[in-house]
């Protein structure tokens, strides 16, 4: 009996233990940490709204952005109030000097060119945002990886991007946005003129390029991944709306639930298609050129030369990737480009008469495209005004200076990229 009692004390006395360094723990992460890390930021001349208790400012940011969104976008290059507003607030209000809450975390935004190229060349120091463990169920692969484990999964991959892999897939771009224009052309052929709304196409041509330079297939094979990616991201967004309890994502809530799900999907569709298309190159079948051949031969050669390639898990992530980064992106960069050229007719009649004048009715290749001067320079102005990617975060995991700052762990970096 005496025994029992020892024993029932000694694990009570363990529970009491383990609840007090959790209670801390949990104090220290919605409380303490964030007043620290506010004071030493405001002595270093920065300024923001006070932390406001596990949220910070992510409620405030998100209900202003749905009100902005409400409205009809103006048609102006001024598009900070609009796609950023509470961004855009904070820095009118408290100068370039400030910083916004993220949750418990306070990040500081960093405008000074110099103090960038330093926080982009020291990615070890600077290291990217980790928030919600979910959102990796969306994107994952190089996106999320750091050190040495980045590099490595980089130079497997880096054979997909060369110069003349890239010369190869000219053709399936060309067939892709030949078969756009012709139902534009359907579109027009009876009256002489129709209005349309060009995104829907965009996307679809965007998608339909990365389906056959890509992965061998059409846009009507991999629609069922794309669809998916973009439920994912419904979800996703509404995950990033709110603070990131740690644990929350194993309860089994209906978002949470459906991210597993969508994810599972996508896995195992990307997964059949990987395992097809290693067989076909194992058998010595004729390589298709596309992003997933030189994938996996790359894998292939990798785990053959040094036993360190990718599994199929990892080329899933980097296959999941490359469908979800590189098609919307894409389609805001074509679209934009469109509406700028629609406004200023003057650069739509050079870049129209460069285009025919260099390549004239020949279908293009690639030394074509390279002269393509006055293009080009309207494709870079679209991205200086319209960036598809409009702020660029990292963490401070450790104290570090960074030009007179000196930044404290936990802290994170915004690069406004807009």
């Amino acid at each position: 009996m005496e025994v029992y009692l020892v024993i029932r004390d000694l694990v009570s006395l363990l529970l009491v233990g383990l609840l007090m360094i959790w209670g801390w723990r949990a104090l220290n992460w919605v409380w303490l940490a964030p007043k620290r890390l506010e004071r030493c930021l405001r002595q270093q001349g920065f300024a923001g709204n006070p932390y406001r208790f596990l949220s910070g400012d992510i409620k405030e940011l998100f209900t202003m952005s749905r009100q902005t969104r409400a409205k009809p976008m103006p048609l102006s290059d001024d598009i900070g109030p609009y796609v950023v507003p509470y961004q855009h607030q904070t820095a009118n209000q408290y100068g370039k000097n400030s910083f916004t809450w993220f949750g418990p975390r306070p990040r500081v935004n960093i405008t000074d060119p110099e103090k960038i190229r330093e926080i982009l060349n020291k990615f070890n120091d600077f290291q990217k945002v980790r928030t919600n463990p979910l959102l990796n169920l969306l994107v994952s692969g190089l996106a999320n990886l750091e050190g040495d484990r980045w590099s490595k999964r980089r130079k497997i991959i880096n054979p997909a991007f060369h110069q003349d892999k890239l010369k190869n897939m000219l053709p399936a771009f060309y067939q892709s946005c030949s078969d756009m224009l012709r139902k534009w052309e359907k579109m027009v052929c009876t009256e002489g003129y129709s209005e349309l709304d060009v995104w829907p196409y965009l996307v679809d041509l965007t998608r339909d390029v990365i389906s056959r330079s890509a992965f061998g297939s059409s846009f009507e094979e991999g629609k069922r991944i794309f669809q998916l990616l973009e439920d994912q991201l419904v979800l996703t967004i509404k995950l990033i709306q709110t603070v990131y309890i740690p644990g929350w994502r194993f309860l089994p809530t209906k978002t949470n639930r459906e991210m597993k799900m969508k994810h599972r999907d996508i896995k195992e569709s990307l997964r059949e298609m990987i395992k097809r298309r290693e067989k076909a190159i194992k058998a010595g079948e004729e390589s298709n050129e596309d992003l997933l051949d030189i994938l996996v031969e790359s894998n292939i050669r990798e785990m053959e030369a040094k036993n360190m390639g990718m599994s199929i898990e990892d080329v899933i992530e980097e296959c999941k990737l490359f469908y979800f980064a590189g098609q919307e992106t894409t389609s805001v960069l074509l679209v934009w480009t469109m509406v700028l050229l629609a406004r200023y007719p003057d650069w739509q009649s050079k870049a129209r008469e460069e285009v025919l004048h260099v390549l004239g009715d020949s279908k293009p290749d690639a030394d074509g495209l390279n002269r393509l001067k006055v293009v080009t320079m309207i494709l870079y102005e679209v991205l200086r005004l319209y960036p598809p990617v409009v702020e660029l975060g990292r963490s401070v995991p450790k104290e570090i200076k960074l030009g007179n700052l000196l930044l404290p762990a936990g802290a994170e970096v915004s690069v406004p990229i807009l």
